[in-house]
């Protein structure tokens, strides 16, 4: 059974009742962060929660393109509102095999630091369903450890790719200078 969830735009990332941003910088250039990306495979080998990627529409991906993606207790249907090839793309959940949210949406953004130096920028956004909604702080929390997980995790996939020239980089809240020990939610939003 698929539970259906409404379109959002840019807009729901300042808006949405749950919001997450994180970063992490990485030791390559965003054009070959965003290679993997687009290839379906690698996700599950960087995003711990994520077992199977299925792009549903074919190259080249862009405004309108779709995917299914299978995560451990759920598989979600995305479509990408947003695609700026080798710097950003967005998307927002079409339906989901479990009842958790009206809503959500992802953006990843690469901005280059350096020749070889790209910050990413990972920020989702949630209207969570009853259920997500009386998890409060442990549903957050849960959140929280997942998209640090995959902001930790794809460092570490970068620097195993060998497209990187330097390690022992931290992940960290956006906006909080030093190292962060797990992400959190944006300052000031509710749970």
């Amino acid at each position: 059974m698929r539970f259906p969830c409404h379109p959002v735009d840019s807009t729901f990332f300042d808006t949405a009742p749950m919001r997450f941003k994180n970063a992490v910088d990485l030791a390559a250039a965003p054009v070959d962060v965003f290679a993997i990306f687009e290839d379906g495979e690698s996700w599950p080998r960087w995003f711990h929660a994520i077992h199977k990627v299925v792009w549903t529409s074919s190259k080249p991906y862009g405004v309108g393109t779709t995917r299914t993606v299978w995560l451990t207790p759920v598989a979600i249907d995305e479509r990408f509102f947003r695609w700026e090839q080798g710097r950003r793309f967005s998307f927002y959940l079409t339906g989901h095999s479990m009842p958790l949210v009206h809503a959500l949406a992802e953006d990843y953004l690469l901005e280059e630091l350096a020749p070889g130096n790209t910050r990413f920028t990972y920020s989702v956004a949630i209207e969570p369903r009853l259920a997500l909604r009386m998890g409060g702080p442990i549903a957050r929390s849960y959140f929280d450890s997942i998209f640090q997980d995959a902001c930790k995790g794809l460092q570490s996939y970068v620097l195993k790719a060998g497209t990187s020239r330097r390690a022992g980089e931290e992940t960290r809240k956006v906006g909080v200078p030093g190292p962060a020990s797990r992400a959190s939610p944006i300052d000031g939003d509710e749970a």
